[in-house]
């Protein structure tokens, strides 16, 4: 059986993929990462937190009540490429894309709570500030 880490890599492979068959541009406008600017909230679940916070080196911005992602840089790029979750991965601002997202994401979700229930492992579903705040209480 396959850990769930290594399982959860293979479904951002995946995912990477699938978007980038369809191709949508990033112009790092910087709004996947502004939250509360342009109106959402990144949800995670906790296997994605996990991993995350294990991966992906130190954010480059203090922690804020989830207005905005403290790994985004100065220069609006992500400084947690390689170790960003689902949510991160699927959202271009490209209209082109619009109708595609949701699609992906939606088949993706499902992947996470049949790799989190397969593994015995809670799903924990919130958004990323407050994964991020237990954390730093934890430690």
């Amino acid at each position: 059986m396959t850990g769930p880490r290594e399982a959860l890599r293979a479904l951002y492979r995946d995912v990477d993929a699938q978007v980038a068959d369809l191709g949508p541009v990033c112009v790092i406008s910087g709004r996947c990462c502004r939250f509360a600017e342009y109106g959402h909230t990144l949800f995670l679940s906790g296997i994605e937190a996990e991993h995350l916070l294990v991966e992906a080196p130190p954010p480059v911005r203090p922690l804020d009540e989830g207005l905005t992602c403290p790994w985004q840089d100065g220069r609006g790029h992500c400084a947690a490429r390689e170790a960003r979750p689902l949510g991160c991965r699927v959202y271009f601002c490209d209209p082109a894309y619009s109708e595609a997202m949701p699609v992906i994401t939606e088949e993706a979700i499902a992947r996470l709570k049949a790799l989190a229930d397969e593994h015995g492992l809670p799903w924990d579903y919130a958004p990323l500030h407050q994964h991020l705040l237990r954390a730093a209480e934890a430690d």
